[in-house]
């Protein structure tokens, strides 16, 4: 197993947050039956996070027509930061190891096909908080439509100590 982020030899996620100006929002409530992670085993399972602030979408529609690119990465980077606020929430980021799985989903306007690109948005946020540690397997899926219009919906599997 792998040490710990906030352990000995690992990346003290809460100074990687503060060096970068980052601090962890509330949990964003369920807006339907489930919970925001839930921890089985050594695993905790981040159910998908979408990019709102204090409870509002900065940006709504689909990438490539109401929502620019760049915006999307914006996004994917608050929908990573708010599953660290859940993860947080649920056993503390001192107890992660490693991201294992991202999962992004793009609300997609025809014709856009940089799906990739956008979730980078999330994949580096973790990669600049948690180090080696945040290096990850990784989807990156177009869909027509995200609950309350949102652009970018991602999900998380991570493995704690």
């Amino acid at each position: 197993m792998t040490t710990p982020i906030s352990g000995e030899g690992g990346v003290d996620a809460y100074a990687k947050l503060a060096e970068l100006g980052l601090t962890l929002p509330k949990v964003v409530p369920p807006l339907a039956s489930y919970v925001p992670a839930v921890q089985t085993g050594n695993h905790v399972y981040v159910s998908g996070q979408l990019p709102l602030v204090e409870g509002k979408l900065p940006h709504a529609g689909k990438v490539g027509a109401e929502v620019s690119p760049e915006q999307a990465v914006e996004s994917a980077r608050l929908c990573a930061l708010n599953a660290l606020a859940a993860v947080e929430s649920l056993v503390g980021l001192g107890r992660v190891v490693k991201v294992v799985k991202v999962t992004g989903f793009v609300a997609s306007a025809p014709g856009f096909t940089g799906q990739p690109a956008v979730v980078n948005g999330a994949s580096n946020l973790f990669g600049d908080v948690l180090g080696e540690q945040g290096r990850h397997a990784r989807s990156a899926v177009g869909v027509a439509e995200l609950p309350l219009g949102a652009p970018v919906e991602v999900e998380v599997i991570f493995e704690v100590a």
